[in-house]
């Protein structure tokens, strides 16, 4: 994003920011999805580095034209406003995805380690243990000294990891693409801006 920034910001002087706005998102869609396909033990720069790069990509195309979107909605004396509303809301946004993603992720995560366990039949004090603590996610540590059973169990508990890892990956892929859909209805096109404007001034 740092090395796109102003190439970004030149798109709306070319194409409109509706354009980046519904590409934008697109892109980074591609890039949680992306994060998806990796399971475990995979190499990072073959499985999640793509993902990183793609989603960069569709987060610079994104943040100038948004930025742009708002700044230019208001006459300039309320620019400063508009600008601490942007932000604000921006980091609001962030702290309420974090708390309701983390909630989805161990609802998730706790619900594919019991199906797992189901099937392995473990003692009950084991079941116990590991439904008590599921907010550890993948550092939950096996209350078991058989080797054996302590294996299977943390082979299950990456895997239900991965499970609701992959689950917020497409989640976030699915807003990405509601935004961009969101966009394309919202931000009129760079040709109906000049009639819009017109009719404003009307």
């Amino acid at each position: 994003m740092f090395f796109l920034s102003r190439w970004s910001g030149g798109l709306v002087a070319i194409y409109g920011a509706r354009t980046p706005l519904i590409i934008g998102p697109i892109i980074a869609a591609a890039g949680f999805l992306l994060f998806a396909v990796p399971s475990v033990g995979t190499n990072y720069w073959t499985s999640f580095f793509p993902g990183f790069i793609v989603l960069g990509l569709g987060m610079a195309i994104s943040v100038a034209p948004l930025t742009t979107v708002v700044m230019s909605s208001v006459e300039q004396d309320r620019a400063g406003t508009a600008s601490g509303i942007n932000n604000a809301v921006a980091r609001v946004a962030g702290v309420l995805t974090i708390a309701v993603f983390g909630v989805v992720m161990v609802k998730v995560f706790g619900h594919a380690l019991n199906q797992s366990l189901r099937s392995l039949n473990p003692d009950s004090g084991i079941v116990q243990f590991v439904q008590s603590n599921l907010v550890k996610l993948g550092g939950l540590v096996p209350p078991t000294k058989d080797p054996k059973t302590a294996a299977t169990i943390r082979d299950a508990i990456a895997h239900a990891f991965v499970f609701g890892f992959r689950t917020i990956m497409v989640l976030c892929a699915a807003l990405a693409l509601g935004s961009a859909a969101f966009a394309s209805r919202m931000i009129p096109s760079r040709g109906a801006e000049p009639t819009q404007k017109a009719g404003r001034a009307a």
